[in-house]
């Protein structure tokens, strides 16, 4: 077979993205046929390569996963915690693949991540370059702030430079949807604090073409062929 990158070979066996990948080739924490490996771009041949990753021997997945699942309050976007939190394996520990999140929400929000063992789709739908649109939920506390729709579609100057909502909705009085592209560290609630919108709940609720739907809290369900199509075309793949 011909080389392939080593951060492919990674994300294809399920253990991380591309971007992760290199991360780890970075901290040395990756060998080939036991030589440890730190340089960007090195390939390997998967099919007479040994590849480790932390001292364990990986092989390309070639069945891949697409789920959906409802993140509770509470729970760190993570598929592991050395401290024992709850986190997002906690509710697929009968899945037999290696799966790993897609993006991030933080612990206090609720809502639709994605899992997946695709590591060519994570690369893409996490990379800023294809910018896709995630819907959000708020409750907040207190009366809205007279223009604040107006301001924040127009943007708002963070301290790691504007953000803003590429849609805003009132709901109810107690209720507002926004959709932004972004993917920065807590970037809704800095933009709610930022123009005095006091958060509740902060719930997502579509990532790019994929609606959470009906989906129970803390359960999860298997993306549908339509929903992997749409999600496909929307990351070019």
């Amino acid at each position: 077979m011909a080389q392939m990158r080593l951060n492919k070979m990674i994300a294809d066996a399920g253990i991380t993205s591309r971007r992760g990948a290199d991360e780890l080739i970075e901290s040395g924490r990756v060998s080939i046929n036991g030589i440890t490996i730190r340089e960007m771009g090195s390939k390997c041949d998967p099919e007479r390569d040994k590849v480790m990753v932390d001292g364990e021997t990986i092989a390309r997945t070639l069945s891949k996963s697409y789920l959906a699942l409802h993140k509770p309050k509470g729970v760190l976007s993570t598929m592991f915690d050395p401290e024992g939190r709850p986190s997002l394996d906690d509710f697929i520990d009968l899945r037999k693949e290696r799966l790993f999140h897609v993006g991030r929400l933080d612990k206090d929000s609720e809502g639709l991540i994605l899992l997946t063992n695709d590591g060519d789709l994570t690369f893409r739908a996490t990379h800023p370059s294809f910018g896709l649109e995630k819907t959000y939920i708020i409750e907040f506390d207190g009366a809205l702030p007279t223009g604040v729709d107006k301001v924040l579609l127009k943007g708002v100057e963070l301290e790691d430079g504007m953000g803003r909502v590429l849609t805003f909705k009132k709901l109810s009085p107690r209720w507002i949807e926004v959709s932004i592209h972004e993917g920065r560290y807590h970037i809704i609630r800095r933009l709610m604090e930022a123009v005095g919108v006091d958060v509740l709940r902060l719930i997502r609720t579509k990532f790019g073409p994929i609606s959470l739907g009906d989906t129970p809290e803390g359960r999860w369900r298997d993306l549908n062929d339509t929903e992997l199509m749409n999600l496909r075309k929307a990351l070019d793949i």
